[in-house]
């Protein structure tokens, strides 16, 4: 489906300004190859297993007005997850109510999304057409989506159809941590401290004791 990103996104106004800037040829040479190559179907489980690893991820839209919107969407890990092969889906919550991406998709289902992986430096860029589902519309959906043990009110599910995804070279991504993962790698750190106090204390106490014996039989 890589290559279908470069058909899709790489419109005439913007192989021209690819030729202007001196990069077209390398990527009109990486799309040849792509389309000689076999085709991959779908998203494999190196694209999953990389969505289902992500808290979040950026959404982006068009209204009819021609303005392009991105809004940040949240959840625990795991929340977006591949339905097939070509389908992922997620539970929306409830948020502060402004509905522009719903708007502006109720008019043009088209939308492009950004999942970043800032530790390791990886990114993943995926377009599709969005449908959005109320909770007793797809009961399947609520099945497969809904998370229980989280504590927010579904507002309703979504489907995104992918038509291509791409992966992004890890230039200019800062690493950035959540702060989980900074205190699952200082978990052993604190451990080791932990450890090492409780041997100066004992170490200390014995000295003491050895102190009080001296004096004693002084």
């Amino acid at each position: 489906m890589r290559h279908g990103f470069f058909d899709l996104a790489f419109t005439p106004s913007v192989q021209a300004e690819q030729l202007r800037r001196g990069s077209r040829a390398a990527y009109a040479a990486a799309a040849a190859r792509d389309h000689d190559a076999v085709a991959e179907e779908g998203l494999s489980d190196a694209e999953a297993d990389f969505i289902a690893a992500r808290d979040s991820f950026y959404l982006a839209s068009v209204s009819e007005t021609g303005w392009p919107y991105v809004q940040h969407r949240g959840g625990p890990p795991g929340f977006v997850r591949r339905l097939d092969g070509v389908t992922i889906g997620w539970a929306e919550f409830v948020g502060n109510r402004q509905y522009v991406t719903a708007g502006n998709t109720a008019v043009d289902d088209r939308v492009s999304l950004l999942f970043m992986d800032y530790p390791h430096r990886q990114r993943l860029k995926l377009l599709g057409h969005l449908h959005p589902y109320e909770p007793d519309e797809r009961p399947d959906l609520a099945e497969r989506l809904a998370l229980p043990a989280y504590r927010a009110r579904v507002e309703r599910f979504v489907t995104v159809a992918v038509e291509a995804f791409d992966w992004n070279c890890p230039q200019h991504i800062t690493p950035r941590f959540t702060a989980d993962e900074v205190e699952a790698a200082a978990a052993p750190l604190h451990t080791r401290i932990a450890e090492l106090e409780a041997r100066l204390c004992t170490q200390g106490g014995g000295d003491a004791r050895d102190r009080s014996l001296e004096a004693h039989d002084a």
